[in-house]
């Protein structure tokens, strides 16, 4: 089941998404569990915290998967 993460505007970055969602403290942390804990995108691997992420993308990280709104 996933949550869901309304973004303002167009897009946001995933770092920004994994901090603003409760998945990470800061960015570098997210930069570490990009590296490390295989983040997904709409099923693909991620590394990049600022890949960005539009309405409809969805994250997996830690187990929850966050869809975009």
């Amino acid at each position: 089941m996933s949550e869901e993460f309304a973004i303002r505007g167009d897009t946001i970055r995933l770092g920004q998404l994994l901090k603003a969602a409760g998945l990470v403290d800061s960015g570098a942390e997210a930069k570490v569990v990009l590296a490390e804990d295989g983040v997904t995108v709409n099923g693909e691997p991620e590394t990049r915290r600022g890949r960005q992420i539009r309405a409809g993308d969805v994250v997996v990280a830690h187990g929850r998967e966050i869809r975009a709104v």
